[in-house]
């Protein structure tokens, strides 16, 4: 289990749909990220150094992004996660449901997500160039900072998930 992020995260059911597709997520994450990049930043295919990196890089290890998707997870469920189960009457049982609402809804953000360069760096960081030592916290940081500001939620070790107060 991962941690509660708010007094009220006991969506249990949720919250194992979204362990069971961490992983696929997160290389769907790099994966996308990666396209993304090539897509924007280098729309006529020329192969600099680091365009071969990107191309070359094999997604075999996760484990650099899972505290963010894990975050990510908590604001979903912070969010748009319900306690009371609604009634389903398409035949689906609730687990089924979750998986397709969580894996959406990440796949959607993730569009968003990567229109920031300073998200698409960290990815790459994290990922495609994997740093040793002080830059890699600091890529780590950027993704922290960064479902902060687009999120307006400030997310705390020990507090969990608290809601941005808008200055007037």
């Amino acid at each position: 289990m991962i941690q509660k992020y708010f007094s009220l995260d006991k969506n249990y059911i949720l919250e194992k749909a979204q362990l069971d597709l961490e992983r696929e997520l997160i290389v769907y994450l790099i994966d996308f990220s990666k396209k993304f990049y090539l897509q924007q930043f280098n729309p006529l295919g020329i192969e600099d150094n680091t365009v071969l990196a990107i191309k070359e890089h094999q997604t075999d290890y996760v484990t650099r992004l899972e505290e963010f998707y894990r975050n990510l997870a908590g604001v979903y469920r912070f969010e748009y996660g319900q306690n009371q189960l609604e009634l389903l009457f398409d035949g689906n049982d609730h687990y089924v449901k979750y998986v397709n609402d969580w894996s959406d809804t990440f796949k959607r953000w993730l569009v968003d997500f990567c229109m920031k360069p300073n998200f698409l760096r960290a990815v790459l960081e994290l990922t495609v160039f994997y740093p040793e030592g002080r830059k890699s916290e600091l890529a780590e940081n950027r993704m922290k900072t960064f479902i902060h500001q687009h999120f307006e939620l400030k997310i705390y070790k020990y507090k969990g998930i608290v809601k941005q107060l808008k200055m007037a």
